[in-house]
Parts: structure tokens; C-alpha cells; sequence
């Protein structure tokens, strides 16, 4: 899985980062500052079955600390992706353990064995000896800020008298009326640092993590070659789909309309000679039929690959989609230069199929079309304000994502039931514009 794809998932599961504002993000402070104490447990627990492998106790006792510690790290991601939309790949999962027949003394060791080979498991003990020293102290910058700053404005005012000489709060000598009023407005000031530097402290606490609980390199290489073999193998049935479909719309369409052309034509020269007005109305009805199939060509053409797209780029393409559609379709398109053919198809047709779906389905009077394209990425948002409760797994949305995935692209589908619906795709990419400019940086 990739990390695109992973980002993919995660929207598909319909949660929003930083949900609840400041005064959720200190309590998500205050859980990962005491959840430090529970992965510095897992640490020392995997730590003592590792220093006990040599007298053979280790061996029993490796297996469950590792899966404790794993589960903690899972908790930790998931956290960062819901609470700040970080997506940290995880590792592959920990060894299973031995099935009945392997399940005795032997079956243990050799799971054992197995967990000290794998490169996840020493990257989950090498977070859980790193958090409680760094990420755990750097989400109790916030807390403690809150927690000092309501002291003083809360606190202050009402005890300041009863504290006596060398009451300080922070560079403030509490002693008098005006320096509490002081120590009130320091407080308060106190308090909305702290509030503000919340969800700061958050994102880069799930940064931090990412960087000691991201699947190894050899394993995401593996991944990477797994999901290349099957986007491969996806393009492919695509590609062998769309030549039967092309096949079989001209077996049924323009050629057997040729074919009735041909067998008028003939019977309309068997009668050119003896009978001229049955053989002009026979020419009357070749010159509809091959009206017919020239229409159908052009469909045809037009399913492979629109002449607008062609001609006038994704933005112009989808502008004519909406004029198409029976429904108020509003399109803003920032593209800068054309894409390359294959990302346009894909969005284009994608967007094809957003629509009809929208008009299927969502009994929405509008839909909203936004295209742009930063930072080598093609971004496509369609959103309407329909009955939502759309299937993600829809033979539609399956077949939209086999299209985007040999480029790497993803696919969120936000529709709670009630609606709205907004789905958004993505496709890394680069613009005319930006390889123009980027050779001419070169020479």
C-alpha cells in the first residue's frame, strides 16, 4: 500500500482531522502525555523478555510483549491520521502464532526467532524507548501552559492574599492588587498560547512519530512492487475490457448498419433498370443508413476519447459534460497548460462517471466541479447536496478507482447519509506548463 493510497483510505473512512477545536486538542495532549507511561511499560516489558532470551524465559515472554507494544503503535497512528489527517504506514504484521500442531516449546522459539528478524519490531522498540523522553514532553508544552495559565487566572485572584511574601507567579510578585491583576492578564495570556500551540504541538508530534513508526524502507519497496504487479495486471484487464467493448460496438453498431447499406445498394441496382422510383427510395434509405453509422463512429470515437479533450484540454472537456448533463453543473477549472492525454482521460471520465452517478442517485438540483492543479498534482472535487449514503464498493467507484491506480492516484468519497456528497480524486502529474518551464530552468 502506498502512501497515497493510504491517504485514500483514510478519507474513505470518513473521519476529519482536529474535530472538538483547541480544548479537544489539549485533551488529546493530556492522553498522549499519559499514554507514554503505557508505551514505556510495553518498551520495558519487551526490554526484560529480550535480556531474559538467554536463559530460555525470553522466548515465552517476547511474543506477548512485542503484540503489546504493536498494539500500542497501531494506537499511535491511529491517532495521528484522526486527529491530524498524518497517515504513518504501518509495518507488516508481527509473526502469527504457531497453529495447534507447532504450538509447543518449538513453535514459540521459532516465533521468537522470528520477531528478533523482523524489521518492524525493532522499529516499534526503537519509538517506544524515543516517546516518553520526546514526543510525550513535546504534548505537555500546551498542557502545561493551560494548566499554569488557569492557575493564575483562576487561582490567583482568590489566594494571592492567603499565599504571603514570595508568591510569584512566573516573573510576577504576587503582593498587591495591581500585580494580581498582572499575574490575571498573564494567565489568561498563558492560557491562549496554549490553545493555540495545540494543534501545532499535535501535527508535529504525529510528524515525529511518523519518522519512528513508519513501515522500513525494504517493506514499503515490497509494497510498492505488489501494488505496480497489480496496477499492471489491472491496466491490463482494462485495456482487454475496453477492446471487446470497442468490438462489440462495432459488430452491432456501424457494422451491420455497413452491411445493410451494402445489400440495399445491391437490390437498389437490381432495380435501377425497371423500377427508378423503388430504387431512389432504396438510395434515400443507404443515405440514412450511412448517416447512422457515422453517428455511431462518432460515438464510438467520442467513448475512446472525446475530440473536446482532445482538442481543448480537461478543463473545456468537462465544461461540455456539464452542458450535457440536466442538471445546474457549476465547473471552476485552475489549470495551467494541458496535462498529459492519459491523466486527462482519467479525469475526465472519472468526472463522466461522478456525474451520472449525481444524476442517478443523489437528487441534487446542483452539483460543484472543481479542477486545479498544484504542486504536480491534479486534484478533481464533485460535490453536490443530495440524499448521500453512496456505496464506496459500487461496481461505478470500483471501476473509477482501477482507473486512477496505475497512476498512482486516490479516490475519497465523503456522503454521509443526508448528504452532502463530496468525492475527490487525485493524480500526480505534471502540467505543459511546468515541464516548459522546468527545460527552460535547464538550459
Amino acid at each position: 500500500m502506498t502512501g497515497r493510497q493510504a491517504e485514500g483510505m483514510a478519507g474513505r473512512g470518513g473521519t476529519r482531522p482536529g474535530i472538538g477545536g483547541a480544548p479537544a486538542d489539549i485533551g488529546r495532549c493530556q492522553l498522549l502525555s499519559l499514554a507514554a507511561f503505557a508505551v514505556a511499560g510495553a518498551g520495558a516489558l519487551v526490554i526484560g523478555a529480550l535480556l531474559l532470551l538467554p536463559v530460555g524465559v525470553g522466548f515465552l515472554l517476547l511474543p506477548p510483549a512485542a503484540t503489546a507494544l504493536r498494539r500500542m503503535s497501531d494506537r499511535y497512528r491511529d491517532w495521528a491520521a484522526r486527529w491530524t489527517g498524518t497517515v504513518i504506514s504501518p509495518p507488516r504484521p508481527l509473526p502469527p502464532r504457531p497453529t495447534p500442531p507447532d504450538g509447543g516449546p518449538a513453535g514459540r522459539h521459532r516465533r521468537a526467532l522470528a520477531l528478533l528478524g523482523d524489521a518492524g519490531f525493532w522499529h516499534d522498540l526503537r519509538w517506544a524507548w524515543a516517546e516518553p523522553w520526546t514526543g510525550a514532553l513535546l504534548a505537555a508544552v500546551p498542557l502545561a501552559l493551560v494548566e499554569y495559565g488557569i492557575f493564575g487566572a483562576a487561582v490567583q485572584p482568590f489566594v494571592w492574599r492567603l499565599l504571603g511574601d514570595g508568591n510569584w507567579y512566573a516573573f510576577v510578585l504576587v503582593d498587591s492588587t495591581p500585580s494580581m491583576l498582572g499575574a490575571l492578564a498573564l494567565g489568561l495570556g498563558f492560557t491562549a498560547a496554549g490553545l493555540r500551540l495545540a494543534p501545532v504541538v499535535l501535527r508535529l508530534h504525529a510528524r515525529w512519530s511518523g519518522r519512528l513508526l513508519a513501515a522500513p524502507y525494504t517493506t514499503e519497496l515490497v509494497r510498492r512492487i505488489e501494488h505496480l504487479a497489480g496496477s499492471r495486471a489491472d491496466v491490463l484487464d482494462v485495456q482487454a475490457a475496453e477492446l471487446r467493448r470497442i468490438e462489440r460496438d462495432l459488430h452491432d453498431g456501424a457494422q451491420a448498419r455497413l452491411v445493410s447499406l451494402g445489400m440495399t445498394l445491391d437490390e437498389a441496382t437490381r432495380l435501377l433498370d425497371h423500377d427508378p422510383p423503388a430504387a431512389r427510395a432504396l438510395l434515400h434509405e443507404v443515405r440514412a443508413t450511412a448517416q447512422r453509422a457515422l453517428q455511431d463512429l462518432r460515438d464510438l470515437v467520442h467513448g475512446v476519447l472525446p475530440p473536446v479533450l482532445a482538442d481543448r484540454g480537461l478543463g473545456d472537456a468537462v465544461r461540455s459534460l456539464a452542458l450535457d448533463s440536466h442538471l445546474d453543473v457549476h465547473v471552476e477549472a485552475a489549470l495551467h497548460g494541458r496535462l498529459p492525454a492519459p491523466v486527462e482521460s482519467a479525469g475526465y471520465f472519472a468526472v463522466a462517471e461522478l456525474l451520472a452517478n449525481a444524476a442517478k442517485h443523489s437528487g441534487a438540483p446542483e452539483v460543484r466541479i472543481r479542477l486545479s492543479h498544484t504542486d504536480g498534482l491534479l486534484r478533481v472535487t464533485v460535490a453536490d447536496e443530495g440524499r448521500g449514503g453512496a456505496d464506496p464498493d459500487g461496481s461505478g467507484l470500483r471501476g473509477l478507482r482501477r482507473r486512477l491506480e496505475p497512476f498512482d492516484g486516490s479516490f475519497v468519497l465523503h456522503t454521509p447519509r443526508g448528504g452532502p456528497t463530496t468525492a475527490t480524486l487525485e493524480i500526480p502529474c505534471a502540467s505543459s506548463s511546468q515541464k516548459t518551464s522546468s527545460s527552460s530552468g535547464t538550459g
